[in-house]
């Protein structure tokens, strides 16, 4: 008997353009070997310019989603992406807590398979969507305070890109050593590992720093690719991340593989749309 994919939940908005959200998410998952399951949050009618329309779903509509994943097929990690509501954190998280063995087998001889150490709770990515690239933010501070309050606590791993760990500590971090500080305090406050993004910093080396609770901490550095095709990079590496924790990855290895797989992306991008474009996930082997 063949030996079955881990089951992997996106909880995210779906991109009509297909370059970031649930799309890129399915991409994601399903090149790195794990099945992809949705919970979608809202619809937004985007392309690689911006985005023209948004309609959020209800936050019962998205636990019901969860619910129906969870109570038939099961998962074996998951990525929460935007959320856009203080109601859709709160059945997101309802939906989280209230399942009885969220990690459990449901399919008859599908044994689990053992936890590496870090990952004794169910791994859950989570990737704080908050700041546009252009700057503007996507959530409320009601959505905002909900989500620490809520989700944060229950997060295997939080991916901030820099203007997110900013809003998140309440200010400016204008180098390696306040970002760390930054990264630090959360990996404490709520018990998960925080991968701080630098792809929002200057130079020729992006570097993202794994910070752990206790405070030790990886850096892992890469050359800049000069491109405009990075549509969706964040929500790749999470996705990345929660599949291979999936897997049964150790956390710094599945971060490791992760950004190589989203460099790799990035190399393949098609060249697409007249603004940023999506990456090349399809020809990432």
């Amino acid at each position: 008997m063949s030996i079955p994919p881990p089951r992997i939940l996106a909880i995210a908005g779906s991109d009509s353009s297909g370059g970031a959200g649930i799309q890129a998410d399915i991409k994601t998952i399903t090149r790195l070997g794990g099945y992809a399951m949705t919970a979608i949050t809202a619809i937004t009618a985007q392309n690689t310019i911006g985005v023209q329309a948004v309609e959020k779903l209800s936050g019962e509509m998205v636990l019901q989603q969860i619910a129906s994943c969870v109570e038939d097929i099961g998962v074996d990690a998951i990525k929460i992406g935007m959320l856009g509501s203080e109601d859709i954190v709160r059945a997101v998280a309802a939906a989280l807590v209230a399942a009885p063995e969220i990690g459990a087998r449901s399919a008859e001889g599908y044994a689990r398979k053992p936890k590496p150490p870090g990952l004794e709770r169910f791994p859950i990515v989570l990737d704080p969507v908050m700041v546009a690239t252009s700057g503007a933010q996507l959530a409320d501070d009601a959505t905002i305070s909900a989500m620490r309050q809520r989700l944060f606590p229950l997060a295997t791993v939080l991916t901030p890109n820099q203007p997110e760990l900013e809003l998140l500590a309440g200010r400016t971090l204008p180098d390696r050593d306040a970002i760390y500080e930054a990264s630090a305090q959360l990996a404490e406050q709520y018990g998960c590992h925080v991968l701080a993004k630098g792809g929002h910093g200057a130079g020729a080396t992006v570097t993202d720093l794994l910070v752990k609770p206790g405070g030790s901490a990886v850096a892992f550095d890469h050359h800049r690719i000069e491109t405009r095709h990075t549509h969706g990079t964040g929500c790749t590496l999470s996705s990345a991340i929660a599949t291979l924790l999936g897997h049964g990855q150790g956390i710094d290895h599945a971060v490791r593989l992760g950004r190589q797989f989203v460099f790799k992306a990035i190399e393949a991008a098609p060249g697409l749309g007249l603004g940023n474009g999506p990456l090349g996930h399809h020809a990432v082997s």
